[in-house]
């Protein structure tokens, strides 16, 4: 696109409502960054929570359902010209049957308060402009749905895949019925169909804003995982208000790593910033009688809602100059900001003395914060 056209696209936004800084209500588009793992094996196996969910790049969920096709799903280190990174799912089990139900739609899920410049459910209504860059091993067609979680309504447009990085642009219309929650909620879904059964495509695609029917949504899609050699490269997306799409807004890495610390963070030896200590310190702790501990964690960012918590690995409370084991690690209190959990220690008669916890010569010592939507 020349810079007389962008401009042009731009001035556009700017007159429909949108334009400007902080247009993008995305987050981690250019699939920067990815707190949980670099790869995943297996993926694609719904039996299995593990495998499907949140995996690899931060706020980008994988859905399967009644689907034989298995894929690698990771933070590739390939993109378009000014990207360094893209999500990229490798097909390793190829589908062998076609069953109605199935599914594999890759998704990003945005809170309702963060979309209300779209102004849907009003006489103000504003369109969406979507782009993204994607590259196949082969040409393909797959499905892009706007999906309203709020009103159960939905809008969805074919796009192409080549074996060349492609950048697609949809405008999708306004939408004057049916306002997005102003909350922390989710309202608006990015569904990116790349495997879909007949339950989702024995209907009509809906090229406006409609109330949701499964058989219209994925109507005109490939069969992604038809044979191994099948891939799927994605990165660079955006949406935005207005009739035009623009040029991808480039954010420092800081700012899209803090975006998503308010869905999900992780207190690591490397979060910790010693990645090579096995005994980086997490928090103060107190014995608080005289078999267990109490310790306070304060989040770096605020959560979007109270989280949930996972331990993992080996911490002791360190009290007197001595470690103490901690086991049974619970959960006291928790709010988007500080939780306060304890642990079962030895009885050492140390109740009242201050401390700190800290992993217990274990690398792979960690604490997870799920507040994901």
């Amino acid at each position: 696109m020349s810079k007389a056209a962008e401009l042009a696209n731009l001035i556009g936004n700017i007159n429909a409502g949108g334009g400007g800084v902080n247009r993008n209500v995305i987050i981690n588009g250019a699939m920067n960054v990815a707190q949980r793992n670099t790869s995943v094996t297996g993926a694609g196996d719904y039996s299995d929570a593990t495998k499907v969910g949140y995996l690899t790049c931060d706020r980008w969920t994988i859905g399967a359902n009644n689907t034989d096709t298995r894929y690698t799903i990771s933070q590739d280190s390939s993109g378009p010209s000014g990207f360094a990174n893209s999500l990229k799912l490798d097909c390793t089990t190829a589908d062998t049957g076609a069953y109605a139900s199935e599914e594999i739609v890759l998704t990003q899920k945005i809170e309702g308060q963060n979309v209300q410049s779209f102004c849907k459910g009003t006489s103000d209504a504003k369109p969406f402009a979507v782009s993204f860059y994607v590259k196949a091993d082969s040409s393909a067609t797959y499905v892009a749905e706007l999906f309203d979680a709020d009103n159960t309504r939905h809008v969805c447009s074919t796009f192409s895949v080549t074996t060349d990085w492609t950048r697609v642009e949809i405008s999708f219309p306004a939408d004057t019925t049916g306002a997005f929650g102003d909350d922390n909620g989710d309202s608006l879904y990015l569904n990116i169909w790349l495997q879909a059964g007949t339950d989702f495509t024995s209907g009509t695609l809906p090229s406006t804003w409609a109330s949701k029917t499964n058989a219209n949504r994925a109507v005109g899609i490939s069969r992604f995982g038809a044979t191994t050699s099948d891939t799927f490269f994605l990165t660079g997306v955006q949406i935005e208000v207005g009739q035009n799409p623009t040029s991808f807004e480039v954010e420092p890495y800081e700012r899209t790593l803090t975006k998503c610390q308010r869905y999900f963070q992780q207190w690591t030896q490397e979060a910790s910033g010693f990645a090579t200590n096995n005994y980086a310190a997490v928090t103060d702790s107190v014995m608080h009688a005289d078999t267990y501990a109490f310790m306070q964690y304060h989040n770096p960012v605020d959560l979007r809602a109270t989280p949930s918590l996972a331990f993992n690995g080996n911490f002791v409370s360190n009290n007197s100059g001595a470690d103490r084991a901690l086991s049974s690690l619970q959960i006291n209190t928790k709010t988007p900001h500080v939780t306060s959990f304890y642990g079962t220690i030895p009885d050492n008669n140390e109740a009242g003395q201050a401390g700190f916890m800290r992993a217990n010569n274990d690398g792979d010592a960690s604490i997870f914060f799920d507040s994901e939507l």
